[in-house]
């Protein structure tokens, strides 16, 4: 029994030893090492010279706080739409208050320059406030009030001032280390104060161009109309030259037999009966009638008419 008592107690130190030791490697790994993740860049800072190479993403060791400091900044992208004064009236070019909002689309660029100038992104950022102000006053000074609120998009010029802001922010910044993707224009705005006036001069200006484009359609419409009359008067003269032509031409012919009527009268009058007679008995009819009266009489038999033939015979 002794013997495995002191066997027992001869494996107690070991254990405590291990532990020990793989706490001691868990503090010093984090004491003199640290990692990098994919979507950040870190800074080196030994006895407050920062190192002049960015670090990577990866496992990296260190020399234990304070002889050096690790500095991580994010590569992604940030939307920053001001700290102070997100909207602010500025004046255009024609002197018009609007109430304006942009925004800046950015990344840390140059970690090295970033940091030795502006440290930290809150510095950074009350920095870029400033600048965003300063541009989005210039610009704006620049274009009249009808560049910015139109109903006619030609007229207006907001993704050209979007444009330049990003160019003038992007030149400012570059120096500290800081990359501009964007400079947006989120909301426009007119003061109260002002809102009426601009209404009743887009309600005016809308007013002369609709007189404008009535006038020009009872002008046209008036060249429509004279077109048609004269087309139609063009088409009753043709007409009433041809009618004339085809009354000419019947009234040709009917004189011809008109002057065969005239040498047999009877012969003239025994037709129209005819053509009476088709028009009354076109159809399946029966009539009782006097054979003596207009046009029926055609259908007596003429005593004269029956004799002529004997005496043909003879």
């Amino acid at each position: 029994m002794s013997t495995e008592a002191e066997l027992a107690k001869s494996k107690k130190p070991w254990a405590t030893i291990i532990l020990g030791l793989i706490v001691a490697a868990i503090f010093l790994t984090v004491i003199f090492s640290y990692q990098v993740e994919d979507r950040e860049t870190a800074l080196v800072v030994t006895t407050s010279r920062v190192s002049d190479t960015p670090v990577g993403p990866g496992w990296h060791f260190r020399w234990p706080y304070p002889i050096q400091k690790i500095v991580k900044f994010d590569n992604r992208y940030r939307i920053f739409d001001g700290n102070v004064g997100k909207l602010e009236e500025t004046l255009t070019k024609d002197s018009h208050n609007v109430i304006v909002g942009i925004f800046t689309i950015y990344s840390i660029k140059d970690p090295v320059t970033f940091y030795r100038k502006l440290v930290d992104v809150t510095n950074a950022e009350e920095n870029l406030n400033t600048w965003m102000r300063s541009v989005k006053t210039e610009t704006f000074g620049r274009y009249d009030f009808n560049q910015l609120v139109n109903v006619d998009p030609a007229k207006m010029k907001l993704s050209l001032m979007e444009k330049e802001m990003t160019e003038h922010l992007g030149k400012i910044t570059t120096p500290y280390g800081i990359e501009i993707k964007m400079v947006g224009i989120k909301a426009i705005n007119i003061p109260e104060s002002v809102t009426s006036k601009v209404f009743d001069r887009m309600k005016s200006e809308r007013q002369a161009e609709a007189e404008i484009y009535r006038s020009q359609g009872a002008a046209e419409a008036k060249i429509i109309r004279n077109n048609a009359d004269t087309d139609a008067s063009n088409v009753l003269a043709e007409a009433e030259a041809e009618a004339q032509k085809i009354r000419a031409k019947g009234d040709a012919e009917a004189a011809q037999f008109y002057a065969a009527f005239k040498q047999d009268p009877k012969l003239a009058s025994f037709l129209r009966k005819l053509e009476a007679l088709k028009k009354v008995m076109k159809d399946k009819t029966t009539l009782i009638i006097d054979t003596n009266t207009a046009p029926f009489d055609v259908l007596k038999v003429n005593s004269d008419s029956l004799e002529q033939p004997k005496s043909a015979n003879k």
